[in-house]
């Protein structure tokens, strides 16, 4: 009994020993950074700063935005996410901003610059080639270019976490999708979409390693049904079996056998 006992003690070891190892394992490709902080940290207060100096200094830095078909306009494809038309117009880009930069460092951080720098420079061009005549400013065309490859990227990963990321982002950010569109007017909807796509394009070009996924015992090619306690429990019929019946041992093969020992000490009182 105690043998049993022993064994089933190493099992449940051995059990809750995989399940750390497992977590470990995908701490090793989601795993809280400095960088998780200070990018969006960076990020926000790069675009704060330079709005603030625009109202300390009373200057417009409009001109260093994006301006399409002009060769003056393509500096605006690095300086244009950093500056902001109005007040009401960097607040609505900063919480999306430092949001979706946080997601991206912290589930995609080996290829978060990349995709950053990538996809500013796509999105950039992308409304210099095909935008109206005027200058195209803000951080938008980089919320989108994050919004599209942290969805996009999720659901062609295919994992359990990067895919839940993704339904988030469509939950919260989902109707920013109208905004690829000339619906309104007053807003760089070449940008939008110029960041759409380039986020589309990174998620199916960048490469990412994702924790494996995991196989069960029944998924696996040398499973064996007969071998499975769990499937051990139930009759052919598929009913439960509440204890598993006891092995029958046939009589005809049983055989008893006596050992006679002999007392010698004699039967003496003292």
């Amino acid at each position: 009994m105690s043998s049993i006992n022993d064994y089933l003690a190493v099992e449940i070891q051995l059990a809750n020993l995989l399940l750390i190892l497992k977590h470990m394992s995908e701490n090793i490709y989601f795993k809280f950074t400095n960088s998780v902080v200070i990018a969006p940290l960076l990020a926000v207060i790069t675009i704060w700063a330079v709005f603030w100096v625009e109202l300390r200094f009373k200057i417009n830095l409009n001109d260093y935005g994006v301006y399409p078909q002009r060769v003056s306009g393509l500096k605006g494809i690095v300086f244009s996410p950093f500056i902001h038309g109005s007040l009401e117009h960097l607040y609505n880009n900063t919480i999306p901003l430092a949001v979706l930069t946080a997601s991206l460092f912290y589930f995609y951080r080996s290829i978060a610059f990349r995709v950053l720098l990538t996809g500013i420079l796509i999105s950039g061009f992308f409304t210099w080639a095909i935008g109206r005549p005027s200058y195209h400013i803000g951080a938008s065309g980089v919320i989108y270019l994050l919004a599209s490859f942290i969805f996009f990227k999720g659901i062609f990963t295919k994992h359990y976490r990067l895919v839940a990321l993704s339904l988030v982002v469509v939950f919260i950010y989902g109707s920013m999708l109208w905004y690829i569109f000339p619906v309104e007017d007053g807003i760089s909807w070449e940008g939008h979409l110029g960041g759409f796509l380039g986020g589309l394009l990174l998620a199916f070009v960048l490469k990412t390693e994702v924790p494996p996924v995991k196989k069960y015992d029944w998924e696996k090619e040398d499973y064996d049904e007969e071998a499975d306690a769990f499937l051990r429990q139930f009759d052919e019929n598929g009913n439960f079996i509440e204890k598993a019946p006891e092995e029958e041992i046939p009589l005809d093969t049983a055989r008893i056998t006596y050992h006679f020992k002999e007392n010698k000490d004699s039967d003496s009182l003292e």
